[in-house]
């Protein structure tokens, strides 16, 4: 699809347990990720708008194709973290988006996390029930 010669822009994006690899080529707007399309990937429109939000920002919707690879979590970290590193790549095309893109809070690496299991409960903070007889 994309010659391994051709230039692009690269970012990497984290949310939760979702990790994407994000690839910016000039081109006309076209969104892949895992090799599908963002319509087959994303069934929901809320996510397609997120990950499209760093581009609508900065104007740059149709200047490129983003091939994107991402892995673990769930579909709205996915999202997330597509945004976060198509964010990233943005910046590598040009610094100047740097002020808008950290005003819209899309540099920012969200660190919340799922918290662990602890011993003696039933879930991170699921204490078993108190039975009193």
């Amino acid at each position: 699809m994309y010659e391994s010669k051709q230039a692009y822009f690269y970012g990497t994006g984290r949310k939760k347990h979702s990790v994407a690899r994000v690839r910016l080529y000039q081109g006309t707007g076209k969104v892949t990720i895992n090799g599908r399309d963002i319509d087959d990937y994303f069934g929901l429109d809320t996510l397609k708008l997120i990950v499209r939000q760093p581009l609508n920002l900065c104007n740059a919707a149709e200047n490129f194709d983003i091939v994107c690879t991402v892995a673990g979590g769930g579909v709205s970290g996915q999202a997330g973290a597509i945004r976060h590193g198509i964010s990233r790549a943005l910046l590598q095309y040009n610094a100047e988006l740097r002020p808008a893109l950290k005003a819209a809070g899309f540099l920012t690496r969200d660190p919340r996390m799922k918290e662990r299991k602890k011993y003696g409960l039933k879930a991170a903070r699921r204490a078993p029930q108190f039975s009193k007889r």
